[in-house]
C-alpha cells in the first residue's frame, strides 16, 4: 500500500496509532458504534495526512439507533471537544486510583462542573507541596489525608 502497488489497505485497529501514510485517503471503520471516541478520532486521524482530500465513514452496526460517540466524530475534529464529550458520556472515573468506572469518587465537587474550583485548588496544593514536600508544617492536611486515604492511596498519591 505504501509503495502503491495495491490501492486497498484492510487492517485491525493496530493502524490506529504510529501509521504516516500520506496516500492513504478514503477509511470505512465497521461497527463503529462499538468503538470510544478516543480511538475512533484517533483512526480517522489516520487518514487525510495528503494533499489529497480524504473521507471517513464511520458504519453502526444499527444505523437506526444514534450513536453519541459516532454523533460526536461526525460533529467536530476537535480533539479538546471530543475530550468533553467523552467525559459526559463515560463519566469521570475514580480519582484515587487506576479503575476506570462512570462513578466519580470526589465528595465534595465534580470534574465537570467545578473545574475553576478543581484548578485553584490544584495550584495551591502544587504550592504547598513544592515549600513543604512531608507537609511538616501543614499538620492539618497531613492529619486529613491520614483520614482520607488508605497508605496504598497515600502512596498512590505521591508517586503521582
Amino acid at each position: 500500500f505504501r509503495e502503491r502497488k495495491i490501492d486497498v489497505l484492510v487492517a485491525t485497529t493496530v493502524i490506529e496509532v504510529g501509521v504516516d501514510v500520506p496516500n492513504a485517503t478514503c477509511m470505512v471503520v465497521l461497527d463503529a458504534d462499538r468503538f470510544g471516541i478516543a480511538q475512533l478520532h484517533q483512526l480517522r486521524g489516520r487518514v487525510g495526512r495528503g494533499v489529497i482530500a480524504s473521507r471517513c465513514w464511520l458504519v453502526t452496526s444499527n444505523p437506526e439507533v444514534s450513536s453519541p460517540r459516532v454523533d460526536a466524530l461526525v460533529e467536530s475534529t476537535d480533539g479538546f471537544y471530543l475530550a468533553e464529550v467523552d467525559l459526559e458520556l463515560r463519566g469521570e472515573g475514580t480519582i484515587m486510583n487506576t479503575a476506570q468506572k462512570g462513578r466519580s469518587d470526589l465528595k465534595l465537587a465534580s470534574l465537570r462542573s467545578d473545574r475553576d474550583l478543581i484548578e485553584s485548588a490544584r495550584a495551591a496544593a502544587i504550592e504547598i507541596i513544592a515549600n513543604d514536600p512531608t507537609l511538616t508544617n501543614h499538620h492539618e492536611f497531613r492529619d486529613e489525608i491520614d483520614l482520607l486515604l488508605t497508605p496504598d492511596e497515600e502512596e498512590f498519591l505521591f508517586k503521582n
